[in-house]
């Protein structure tokens, strides 16, 4: 299985695998749904690898394969 990841909007909002994972009002990512081990940890990566880097002027879309 594969996790798509797909910025809505960037440092607020993500799409992963379908589900909206979202910053709340504390700074912490949540979603409504529970997701897989696989799609948090890939959601952590891609948090590490380009949420968090400066040098992303615009979040790209990613997937994860393993």
């Amino acid at each position: 299985m594969s996790v798509k990841i797909k910025p809505i909007t960037d440092h607020e909002s993500y799409e992963v695998n379908n589900n909206t994972v979202f910053k709340d009002s504390f700074g912490n990512w949540n979603c409504k749904n529970d997701l897989s081990n696989k799609e948090r940890f890939a959601f952590n990566q891609y948090e590490n690898i380009v949420i968090k880097n400066p040098r992303f002027k615009k979040h790209t879309k990613a997937n994860y394969k393993g």
